[in-house]
């Protein structure tokens, strides 16, 4: 529950309060929800997982993007983030000042930076990551397994519709 509203609750204001519009209110659910459900994944994460590891959802996302593809340019972790390259500045020195990453200047164009996992990142997300799955898990168990592959495909659909590649 966000606010002091459950989802039904809030849904069924909105409608009362809006039917007087020619409104598609499907699509509407369709992404009301997608954003609370975003949002609380996030904060579920923060408060379980990453909390135990003193990071932050963003902090966490530069770790995983770094691990997937390092070695990467520091504009390609903001862009793969969906942040700001001032965010991910001050995410890269708190991560850096905690041994997790170093920077470096590229060898064939130095105005690109370079990220990487040092070895403490690497084994922290060694460790991390099946805990973190394991509560993707969890938080995914409310969607049957033979469900779980449409509703991916379907949110990878809106992401795309939405980031203009559809």
């Amino acid at each position: 529950m966000a606010g002091g509203h459950t989802l039904r609750e809030t849904e069924r204001q909105v409608t009362e309060r809006l039917s007087h519009m020619t409104l598609d209110f499907q699509a509407m659910a369709v992404t009301s929800n997608l954003f609370r459900a975003a949002s609380a994944v996030r904060n579920h994460f923060e408060r379980t997982v990453l909390a135990q590891h003193e990071l932050s959802w963003t902090a966490f996302v530069v770790l995983w993007v770094t691990w997937i593809w390092e070695p990467i340019e520091t504009r390609q972790i903001a862009e793969e983030g969906g942040f700001s390259k001032a965010t991910l500045t001050g995410v890269l020195t708190t991560l850096e000042g905690r041994k997790f990453v170093e920077r470096k200047k590229s060898p064939t164009d130095g105005r690109l930076v370079l990220v990487r996992l040092t070895p403490s990142g690497r084994k922290l997300m060694d460790s991390l990551f099946p805990e973190f799955n394991k509560e993707e898990k969890s938080v995914a168990s409310v969607i049957s397994a033979a469900d779980q592959p449409i509703v991916a495909e379907a949110l990878r659909a809106i992401t795309e519709r939405a980031e203009g590649s559809r």
